[in-house]
């Protein structure tokens, strides 16, 4: 395929032309590389306003130097046949990979409570960790706090007014899942009753993003690639 670039829209590297950022974006707008989401986020966790809040640890800096160290956490919703699908996830900042998952079809604080559970289960190495949150209901209930301390979490929420950028890794990973599971295949998930979602959910994390999604917010590796590596460094050194 060739593509012509117009010699007035690009600047000079070394000799050599380079297109600006929006001659690219033009051309893969054209050959359909980049495209609108079919929707917008909207958050579905509430904020009880006179709940105690814990300040925001992370202030958007998703970034982390070592797995189980930084988190974010965040409920999904995903409409079903029989009802609703709610999906709870701990992803860790170092490599996405999700340390914690748990479904219900509710949104309470248990919910909630049970991703810790199953993250502190999973990775008992999570204690000591901030787990990133927005300020729902949920996360500033007395149940989530009572397991935050059992299992030795450090609690971060989203800054006084914030918005869904305080938490933006946990709404782009569920906005990836929802496309790649349903608006890419032309499936509906109101198709599908909530126990089956849970299992295409269940898959798709453990499975498939875990140890197959190539993710480029850690260098176009998989989760598992990256933990890996991360590992095998550290016994190299020793």
């Amino acid at each position: 395929m060739y593509i012509a670039i117009r010699t007035d829209d690009v600047g000079k590297l070394d000799g050599i032309k380079i297109p600006c950022e929006a001659t690219v974006r033009s051309v893969m707008e054209q050959i359909n590389l980049i495209h609108k989401p079919k929707r917008k986020p909207n958050g579905i966790t509430k904020a009880d306003r006179e709940a105690r809040k814990s300040d925001d640890l992370l202030k958007r800096d998703f970034t982390a130097d070592a797995p189980l160290k930084k988190c974010v956490t965040d409920i999904t919703e995903i409409k079903a046949k029989d009802g609703k699908l709610y999906v709870s996830a701990i992803f860790d900042c170092y490599d996405l990979m999700p340390n914690g998952l748990a479904m219900a079809d509710h949104m309470r604080a248990e919910l909630c409570c049970e991703t810790l559970k199953n993250a502190s289960l999973r990775y008992p190495e999570i204690r000591g960790a901030i787990v990133h949150s927005d300020r729902g209901s949920q996360y500033t209930s007395a149940a989530y706090r009572t397991a935050i301390q059992k299992y030795g979490i450090v609690q971060s929420m989203n800054s006084a007014g914030g918005r869904c950028h305080d938490n933006a890794r946990c709404e782009s990973i569920w906005a990836r899942m929802k496309e790649e599971l349903f608006y890419n295949r032309g499936r509906r998930s109101e198709d599908y009753t909530i126990e089956a979602l849970k299992t295409m959910a269940w898959r798709y994390f453990m499975s498939y993003w875990s140890n197959r999604r190539i993710c480029s917010a850690i260098g176009g590796i998989p989760p598992a690639v990256k933990r890996h590596r991360f590992y095998s460094a550290l016994t190299i050194a020793a």
